[in-house]
């Protein structure tokens, strides 16, 4: 059976958009949500969406709490003004949550009914690839749908890169040239995991601008072994320090990775992380110092 015959069979409320076809002009009243994980740059795009729609006439309503919002009929209209002051702010201000039910067809079904008893024409989608999920479900069903890549991880296709990733690989940077300075004060080796799920692009760019000496990524995983022997030759070359980024999405991540060359004899011993500083909107990168054989006696704790 056609899923989507289904539902629309449950709508009671004619779906106006389907009848408008795309032209942009025939478009009076568009909603939009975010979804998924926030990431720096929602707020931006919100205001974008907003105040463009507004300028070609369109009346405009934002979506309480994501995929959830859109089922619940969370909805408030936006003016001008109250996508004022939030394009430097981090997270999103509609909210954003994850829909179990948006899942499910009778989840959807209430979508497309609160959607209809708005006369709303199309929906803006500002997320990540379950968000982009969603997009695809509610396109299948007749609604007009545009997705807004927006997540830290770079993991969508189709875009080069997407809202929010920038500013998380500059993050990590950040947090990777304070590690080095400290690494260097006191002969440590700094194991730094990002997140990206299964998409290495945040470990791999960050590594690479911040000088790592090993990068680790779902795409091409480093063996705890290969990363003993180069940070062993890293020390044989007279290094004091080094930086060794480490994917979340890896088979080895950070935490086993460490417990590996402890149970080897290849790390005398290793500490937990103490970052001072957290991001609006961002998760800032783990990180484990590690002292290696032959590089520095253990410092006392303090």
């Amino acid at each position: 059976m056609d899923l989507s015959c289904g539902l629309a069979a449950a709508v009671a409320v004619p779906w106006t958009a389907r009848a408008r076809g795309h032209n942009l002009a025939l478009m009076k009243h568009i909603a939009v949500l975010t979804s998924g994980g926030d990431a720096p740059g929602m707020n931006a795009a919100i205001r974008a969406v907003t105040r463009s729609a507004l300028d070609q006439g369109m009346t405009v309503s934002g979506v309480l709490q994501g995929w959830q919002g859109l089922v619940d009929g969370q909805f408030r209209q936006l003016s001008a003004r109250d996508v004022g002051g939030i394009i430097q702010v981090g997270g999103t201000f509609l909210g954003s949550a994850r829909s179990a039910e948006f899942r499910e067809e009778s989840g959807r079904s209430k979508a497309l009914r609160n959607l209809a008893q708005r006369d709303i024409d199309g929906v803006v989608v500002i997320g990540g690839n379950g968000s982009q999920t969603g997009s695809y479900r509610l396109s299948q069903l007749g609604v007009h749908v545009v997705g807004i890549a927006s997540t830290i991880d770079n993991d969508l296709f189709g875009t080069d890169i997407t809202v929010g990733c920038d500013t998380a690989i500059n993050v990590t940077l950040e947090a990777i040239d304070r590690l080095r300075t400290t690494g260097s004060s006191h002969n440590r080796a700094f194991l730094v995991e990002t997140m990206g799920r299964d998409c290495g692009y945040l470990a791999m760019m960050a590594g690479l601008a911040g000088g790592a000496e090993v990068i680790s990524i779902p795409e091409f995983e480093v063996s705890a072994s290969e990363i003993a022997q180069r940070l062993r030759a890293a020390f044989e070359r007279g290094k004091t320090h080094a930086i060794v980024v480490i994917a979340e999405g890896v088979k080895e991540n950070a935490a086993s990775l460490i417990l590996t060359l402890i149970s080897r004899g290849q790390v005398l011993s290793c500490v937990p992380p103490r970052l001072g500083t957290s991001c609006a909107a961002l998760r800032p990168a783990p990180s484990i110092a590690c002292w290696l054989p032959g590089w520095a006696s253990m410092p006392s704790s303090h």
